[in-house]
Parts: structure tokens; sequence; C-alpha cells
């Protein structure tokens, strides 16, 4: 590709490194353009899900042995929570914040607090963790969304 400078007759190669726009593409095209942009999409849900099906089948658990409960658990819970995380990342932008910010932290806090009764914690200390988380993610996303928007 050659390039005539502004006022100058003559021509210049722009070398270009390797893999950067050019005449050939955009940069790293090699045809997997949507199987990128899928993984951006289902990376986060799925690992938030595998994470959070093992460590709920692993507080089921409770130090014994695995039983097909407690896998059963682990993978219902898993499913459950990334479906949940899918959902509230494609209806969050029709939001306001002001109901954005309330629905991650009840999320947020409902899932720390199912892991947490999982450990044989009375209920009232389950309740008050998943308040408190609530309330934090609450305000730290409301936090987030007015000062980004």
């Amino acid at each position: 590709m050659a390039v005539t400078a502004p006022g100058s007759h003559r021509s210049h190669k722009l070398h270009l490194p390797h893999g950067t726009r050019g005449s050939h593409g955009t940069r790293g095209s090699h045809g997997n353009a949507g199987a990128r942009a899928l993984s951006r999409v289902w990376a986060a849900p799925a690992l938030l899900a595998l994470v959070y099906g093992l460590w709920t089948a692993t507080n089921d658990r409770q130090g014994g042995p695995v039983t097909a409960g407690n896998v059963v658990l682990g993978i219902v819970s898993g499913v459950v929570l990334g479906a949940l995380y899918v959902a509230l990342r494609r209806l969050a932008p029709a939001l306001p914040r002001e109901l954005r910010a309330p629905a991650w932290g009840a999320l947020a806090g409902t899932a720390v607090a199912f892991l947490y009764s999982l450990t044989d914690a009375s209920v009232l200390r389950v309740a008050g963790l998943g308040l408190a988380v609530t309330a934090g993610v609450t305000a730290a996303t409301y936090y987030s969304f007015a000062t980004h928007e």
C-alpha cells in the first residue's frame, strides 16, 4: 500500500505491523469473529455458573462424601444463577439506574445468602448477610452507574 504525504509527490511505502489493519482485513481476522463475540457473551456467565455450582456443592456436602444430591444441587444452582445473570444483563440496560442497581444487589445478595444458608447458619444470620450484601452491591453499582452515565 502506497501513501503520498500531503504536499509531496513522492510515494512512500507504509509498513504496518503484522496483524494490524491493512488491505487484507482486520486485525487477527481468521474467520472466528463470531466465536470471539460468542465467548464474550457467554464466558462470564459460564464461569460464574461453574464456580457457583462447585461452591454450592461443596457447602452442601459439609466435608462429607460427594453424593448425587450434592452434584445435582451444584449443577442446578449454577445453571439458575447463570441464567439469572444473563437475563439481568439483557434486561438491565432498559431499566433506570434507580432500579438497575437494586436488581444487581438483589441478585448478589440472594446468591450469597443461599450459599451461606447451606452452612447451617441461623436464618437471622443468613438474612442479615443477604441484606448486607444487597445493600453494598446496590450502593456500589448505583455509584458506578451515576458516575459513568
